[in-house]
């Protein structure tokens, strides 16, 4: 028994929450979903998971899902649904993940809320793609091309002038197209701030050496006080998302009103905790045992 982390690189996060648990008394293993498998015919555990074969896990932390095909992810998704459905507690389970790792239902159901979040298009055509960004551009105003399913800048691209329309491609199929916002201030921010069960607890400003503002793109992190409109704002985009935690970016426009522009479920926070005088990770497992085993 114990704590399943899945997670393909355990690295510096996987260590953080590893020693977390420790610290609470409760062992832990780091598992990639890649290995977990079901086994449905033996009339014993129908989901195998490496360090758990005799006994399913007392809980598991989400801490990377694996890219692939649209029949991987989905199979990596079931393994979430269905320790749930066996009374494991998943931390954030497969629902949030599923809502949050597509950009497109994020931006739909952050709309739908009545949050702010840029102008976003999210089609299969090429023509109207082509036609959405030329007026756009003709507008004034430049466009983020995104991948659907990606994370820390992975490739995403800015849309600056007409021939930047040449290379406009899909991500499989798929063009997401989302108003690019001009940032408060000189140069490139924005803030990430972290979420854990409905509590906004840390906060940073990130400043992009480019338009991209991404920590492993190399953007710096510095701290910043966390507000309580810039609060408020994060934690109902966790809540709209129904997430344990989440990692909410939020920019500043010109005329100083914030944006959502995306809700990261399987937050990093490496450069947050450079910066920040809380322990994230021990935060993280303080919630996950105190609200998830012990009301078991």
């Amino acid at each position: 028994m114990g704590i399943a982390i899945f997670t393909d690189d355990p690295g510096w996060h996987g260590k953080q929450l590893q020693l977390a648990f420790a610290d609470l008394g409760h062992q832990s293993h780091t598992v990639s979903l890649t290995e977990c498998q079901f086994d449905i015919n033996t009339g014993g555990i129908p989901l195998v998971i490496p360090h758990f074969e005799q006994a399913l896990p007392t809980a598991v932390f989400v801490r990377g899902v694996p890219g692939g095909s649209l029949e991987e992810v989905v199979f990596y998704l079931d393994v979430l649904h269905a320790l749930k459905a066996m009374s494991v507690p998943v931390y954030n389970d497969g629902n949030a993940v599923e809502r949050s790792v597509d950009k497109g239902m994020t931006s739909f159901l952050l709309q739908q809320a009545g949050l702010p979040t840029p102008m976003t298009w999210v089609l299969r055509d090429r023509e109207q793609a082509l036609a959405i960004a030329e007026q756009e551009l003709a507008a004034g105003h430049l466009l983020i091309s995104k991948p659907l399913f990606g994370s820390q800048g992975e490739g995403i691209r800015r849309i600056e002038k007409t021939t930047d329309l040449l290379w406009l491609t899909s991500s499989r199929g798929v063009y997401y197209l989302q108003r690019f916002v001009h940032c408060q201030g000189e140069g490139f921010s924005d803030h990430r701030v972290f979420v854990i069960n409905g509590k906004a607890v840390a906060a940073m400003r990130r400043r992009g050496k480019s338009w991209l503002n991404n920590v492993a793109r190399g953007a710096s992190c510095e701290q910043v006080a966390l507000t309580a409109e810039l609060a408020d704002l994060a934690i109902k985009a966790t809540q709209i998302l129904a997430m344990d935690y989440a990692g909410v970016d939020i920019i500043e426009d010109r005329s100083g009103q914030y944006s959502v522009i995306e809700v990261n479920s399987i937050p990093a926070w490496k450069g947050l905790q450079s910066v920040c005088d809380v322990n994230i990770a021990q935060l993280l497992a303080d919630d996950l045992i105190n609200r998830k085993l012990k009301a078991c």
